[in-house]
């Protein structure tokens, strides 16, 4: 009878001819983390500042040298704000005119982009060349005639007055166009098979895979909308048609300013902003990702 001999283990490190390599220390996170992380801080001090100024009152607001912190907690900035009566008026009024931007440019800058993708006709490419020129003259060129239009049509002093310049943006219009650009047209062509003609093909088939880029132009578009106080300043005359932006610059007088007032309602105004941002976050991200660098 045989026995079995009972053979020890042997390490890697103890067989002749192995280097024995220490273990490498690596990070639990990406290096550019060490980076990015204060870059972020540098970039949410602001925001940080706004919401400690809203709780502070109006002594300590205009105190030298100004406080960091505050010694107490007071709302009167806040009461101030959701006491006055039109207050509610504005808010309404910057929700009405950028919900309606939003979805006019959804509407049409789908419609746009997607011609602009897909359909060749003699001279697209120069409208193409001319839309994405306009998108580099500046503001302030246009503001002049955007408002004589605005007045022949009897526009001024109304939201519509806010409203019909938006409705499409050449933005809006481009990035579609270069997400549509990045979809492939097998789909399309199997459904063009099927019967489909191109409006409904783009209903229910590139629309449902572009929501990416549709999130992308809906907060942008949005952001833009919201925040925008130049235009509203030279077509809006009458308070209660005021926009949120240019219902808050009533708080600054020539004399005297609430400032608490205005930082609380700063950090009213700002959070619809960032909920959508938030909210549209990782869609954003992505389109900026598959179409961006398409040609």
């Amino acid at each position: 009878m045989t026995t079995r001999a009972h053979v020890a283990p042997v390490s890697a490190s103890q067989l002749p001819g192995v280097i024995h390599q220490p273990r490498r220390w690596r990070l639990p996170f990406s290096p550019w983390h060490l980076l990015l992380a204060p870059l972020a801080l540098v970039f949410a001090a602001p925001l940080v500042w706004l919401l400690l100024s809203s709780v502070m009152s109006n002594a300590e607001i205009n105190r030298f040298p100004p406080s960091l912190w505050p010694s107490g907690i007071d709302f009167s900035g806040y009461r101030y704000v959701l006491e006055n009566a039109l207050f509610l008026r504005w808010f309404t009024n910057s929700l009405i005119v950028s919900v309606v931007t939003v979805a006019a440019n959804l509407v049409f800058g789908s419609l746009g982009g997607y011609a602009f993708a897909r359909m060749r006709f003699r001279g697209s490419k120069v409208m193409l060349g001319l839309m994405m020129a306009t998108m580099a003259v500046p503001f302030q060129l246009t503001m002049i005639p955007t408002f004589l239009v605005m007045k022949k049509l009897g526009l001024i002093d109304s939201l519509g007055a806010l409203i019909v310049p938006s409705l499409v943006t050449p933005f809006a219009v481009f990035l579609l166009r270069q997400f549509f650009l990045s979809l492939p047209r097998e789909l399309e062509e199997a459904a063009w098979i099927d019967g489909c003609s191109r409006l409904r093909v783009l209903i229910r088939i590139v629309l449902p895979l572009s929501r990416p880029a549709l999130s992308t132009v809906a907060v942008l578009t949005f952001l833009s909308t919201w925040n925008d106080l130049t235009w509203p300043l030279i077509a809006i005359n009458h308070d209660t048609q005021y926009t949120l932006q240019l219902g808050l610059t009533t708080f600054q007088g020539q004399h005297h300013t609430n400032w608490a007032a205005v930082m609380a309602g700063n950090v009213i105004t700002v959070l619809p902003v960032l909920l959508a941002f938030l909210g549209a976050q990782k869609t954003f991200i992505q389109s900026i990702t598959s179409s961006g660098l398409k040609g």
